[in-house]
């Protein structure tokens, strides 16, 4: 099995250093880089559960490949391939239905306002980075919302634009609206709502370190989009932006690459 995973990556132009038999436990996929260049690497957590991996379907052309792993009676699916400059792995959310192969994963990543944009324009290639109905810089989409309008001074400059860890995207100038207003610190990562906030005692809100965010708005982009392993776009009106599904993935604790 070692040497067919290494044979399907290498058909799409990729190294696999994948660990040796027995696999137990959780696959934890990666790109790494060595003398040679990028490479996907595969280790598992070591837990009782035996893994499986298969590649499921491939697309040599597209430089992608669809891999499966099962473990505990639960499968798990990886869109893994090459985008821009660099390799990449994405996972792919378990509730996207009838998800069999490299086309169908790059459908179930586009959020819901992607596809209706989609389906609105119907452009020649739906995946292409650049199209009619959105521009893609990474796992971030940029839709056109051309009917809106930001006062001049209300709009934020060189906004970093990132999923929590990772090198951020960089928007010359976003606007942020809507949301919910939460306080997160060490203990609260993902934040207190405000009730549960006012519910701690004063000293417990003093010495907590909280800070006042905003979580889920929606956020808006214009001009150039820069990030070091990407080329620099340019919005050049407004735009909606949208990460790609996968932070919605189960399957998202196992893959370590983030750009």
């Amino acid at each position: 099995m070692h040497e067919v995973l290494e044979r399907r990556f290498a058909a799409v132009g990729a190294r696999l250093s994948v660990a040796k038999r027995p696999w137990h436990g959780s696959p934890r996929i990666d790109v790494l880089s060595d003398r040679r260049g990028e490479y996907f690497d595969i280790t598992f957590t070591g837990a009782s559960d035996d893994v499986e991996l298969e590649v499921i379907d491939i697309r040599p052309r597209d430089r992608h490949l669809l891999l499966l792993a099962r473990a505990a009676g639960e499968k798990s699916k990886f869109l893994c391939g090459h985008d821009e400059r660099h390799w990449f792995v994405a996972a792919v959310p378990e509730t996207a239905l009838g998800v069999m192969g490299v086309t169908t994963a790059k459908v179930a990543l586009q959020p819901a306002v992607v596809r209706d944009a989609l389906d609105a324009v119907r452009p020649k290639d739906p995946f292409r980075r650049r199209n009619a109905a959105y521009l893609r810089q990474g796992e971030w989409f940029f839709v056109p919302a051309p009917r809106l309008r930001v006062p001049h001074p209300l709009a934020l400059r060189d906004e970093p634009l990132t999923r929590g860890r990772g090198k951020p995207h960089l928007l010359r100038f976003a606007w942020r609206t809507g949301g919910t207003i939460v306080y997160v610190n060490r203990r609260h990562p993902t934040g207190l709502s405000e009730a549960r906030f006012q519910r701690l005692t004063p000293q417990e809100r003093r010495s907590g370190s909280f800070a006042r965010l905003v979580r889920d708005p929606e956020v808006y982009a214009k001009g150039k989009v820069r990030h070091p392993d990407h080329a620099t776009i340019e919005l050049s009106g407004w735009h909606r932006v949208l990460m790609n599904t996968e932070h919605g993935a189960r399957a998202m604790q196992h893959v370590v690459f983030i750009d």
